[in-house]
């Protein structure tokens, strides 16, 4: 009787574990395409290094390293930039921001939304070709909110740029990157030399000087010098340049063509007394015909002390060629 007893428990315990085996087994009913899809996704990464397409790594080398800001809502962050801010990009509209007023290089920037969490960036490009990246975080207490950015283009090691960096363009200057130009008007108005002697004009106590004619691609660089004899301020107004007939009767808009400069290094708005201010212009390179001459014009704000000067296409001609391998 014993022995059947035992042989009925076995039994019973292999029908069970049998039982517990078979609710354990998943049924798989997916076809082979849908299993290679369900492994795809499981192996798929959850951070940015998966691409579709045949992909290159970006090294850090390649990389801008981004300044660290931090904005606020009840506050207004101010950066002061070394040149005009031609372009701004925000990553999400969490942040906001524009220039200061009537100011071209100082951008302000803070908190749309109170407390936002997840960090967002600003992307700034200014008019001499440099190129500023920012990781913006928020806090309720910027350590920070007036800021100055260095000209970081030409200080030496510290530097953000990646190696081997690329030139950014602008479109109204070609071809000619505006770091090459910002060298190239610095390096002319440091070295300080007179290779043209014969163009200038001289009166009412005011001395308006042409001192060089310089080339380099497309562009011509003018050297200019205003030197105020009198103890009375001059207040610039505007710098006009224009083509004319030399034998024009009646000055008008259809017998002149107007030049405008594309950059202007070290333009000043007032002159003091006893005092002399240089100034590096760029414009496209010209050439006009012999019955044509060059007028550039400097007019006083509320004055009469107005002062022009004529540059011939013969002076264009011997301007001086720069190798930008030589400039510092």
């Amino acid at each position: 009787m014993k022995k059947y007893i035992i042989l009925f428990a076995l039994a019973i315990t292999t029908i069970m574990a049998n039982a517990q085996t078979e609710d354990t087994i998943p049924v798989l009913m997916e076809t082979p395409e849908q299993m290679q899809e369900d492994l795809q996704q499981v192996l798929k990464p959850t951070f940015g290094d998966y691409y579709e397409g045949l992909t290159r790594k970006i090294t850090f080398d390649r990389m801008i390293p981004p300044y660290g800001l931090e904005v606020t809502f009840d506050k207004t962050v101010h950066i002061i930039f070394p040149a005009p801010i031609r372009y701004v990009d925000l990553g999400s509209n969490r942040i906001i921001a524009g220039k200061a007023g009537t100011s071209e290089n100082i951008l302000r920037v803070k908190a749309a939304i109170r407390d936002f969490e997840t960090e967002t960036n600003m992307a700034v490009i200014t008019e001499e070709g440099s190129y500023y990246t920012f990781n913006v975080k928020y806090a309720d207490e910027p350590e920070k909110l007036n800021i100055e950015m260095k000209d970081f283009m030409h200080d030496g090691i510290a530097t953000n740029n990646p190696n081997n960096s690329m030139d950014i363009y602008l479109k109204e200057l070609g071809r000619e990157s505006p770091r090459t130009v910002y060298i190239i008007n610095r390096a002319i108005y440091n070295t300080d030399k007179r290779l043209v002697k014969h163009i200038g004009s001289k009166r009412f106590g005011m001395q308006y000087l042409l001192k060089g004619i310089y080339s380099h691609n497309n562009l011509l660089y003018l050297h200019t010098s205003v030197k105020n004899a009198s103890n009375v301020a001059f207040d610039v107004d505007f710098v006009r340049m224009k083509i004319v007939d030399k034998k024009m009767v009646k000055q008008t808009a259809i017998q002149e063509t107007v030049i405008y400069p594309l950059r202007a290094y070290n333009f000043v708005s007032s002159v003091g007394g006893d005092k002399t201010e240089r100034t590096v212009f760029a414009i496209d390179k010209i050439t006009i015909p012999n019955d044509k001459q060059l007028v550039i014009e400097l007019f006083e704000k509320n004055g009469g002390r107005n002062q022009s000067f004529v540059i011939e296409n013969e002076d264009l001609l011997r301007a001086k060629e720069i190798d930008e391998l030589k400039v510092k």
